[in-house]
């Protein structure tokens, strides 16, 4: 049995444990994110990497996939926000296996923690191939495999974290099926498999990052742990000091896979 936070960690709306797969947790998820400083300041920080890089992000075309709750129209106003759940705020509602875009004309996918519940990934995979231009990108997020990463998903987490598994996910509902160990399972474990089977969605990077920094926000389950005014301390902790660790204690990695041309 997973040991369980104290109660007096756990925020009290999800204490009456709303499921996964109810768009009012969403919306829940929503007001957590804008209310509370450390997570808010963190997925900024995620929403500005997801237009670096891009020399013209006003007319580039980016999609978030799995936007849920989040703001990412506020750093990227012209971003094309998705989700597979039929959300107010959202631009478009459908599944990464089967997406609304013609043949070449997207610059950038992004996604934070989504991948890891997307059923057949190598269907996403396929159509990131079909939808991007030459040169586009795909910039995922998600669950790191470290010391530290591993024992709080397996001990604290409701969802599983199955190094062992394959690429495919348990029958269940959009959300709560999942495996937070798939990303690095195809990108790590299985990375002769991943670019054997797509040449044309190079893996140009995987990097590590982010130790402390979610863990100490509380996530959208528990409370933040420090004071919001101490974040700025906290980034150096994560992103200076703890650098040399982040291979044992990194929470997150980000994945960039590049559309190659024919």
């Amino acid at each position: 049995m997973k040991p369980s936070l104290p109660s007096a960690l756990v925020l009290p709306e999800k204490q009456e444990g709303l499921g996964p797969d109810d768009t009012s947790t969403t919306l829940l998820h929503a007001r957590i994110l804008r209310d509370k400083v450390f997570l808010r300041r963190l997925y900024g920080e995620y929403y500005t990497s997801f237009r670096e890089g891009l020399d013209l992000p006003e007319a580039a075309t980016i999609v978030e996939l799995g936007s849920g709750g989040g703001f990412i129209k506020d750093v990227i106003p012209n971003a094309i926000t998705s989700d597979i759940l039929p959300l107010p705020d959202v631009d478009q509602c459908f599944g990464a296996e089967t997406m609304p875009f013609e043949d070449a004309s997207v610059d950038r996918f992004c996604m934070i923690n989504t991948m890891h519940h997307i059923p057949d990934i190598e269907a996403m995979f396929r159509e990131c191939v079909r939808c991007l231009k030459p040169g586009g990108t795909v910039v995922a997020i998600e669950p790191a495999n470290t010391l530290l990463s591993r024992f709080i998903f397996r001990h604290f987490h409701h969802e599983p974290f199955d190094t062992a598994a394959d690429w495919t996910l348990p029958p269940g509902t959009p959300l709560s099926a999942s495996n937070q160990a798939l990303p690095w399972i195809v990108f790590a474990r299985d990375r002769a498999r991943y670019e054997a089977a797509f040449p044309e969605l190079k893996l140009q990077t995987l990097r590590l990052h982010t130790p402390l920094r979610y863990l100490v926000s509380g996530g959208f389950t528990a409370r933040q742990m420090l004071p919001g005014w101490m974040y700025p301390t906290m980034r150096v902790v994560d992103d200076v000091l703890l650098k040399p660790l982040h291979g044992l204690m990194a929470f997150s990695m980000t994945i960039t896979l590049t559309r190659q041309a024919d």
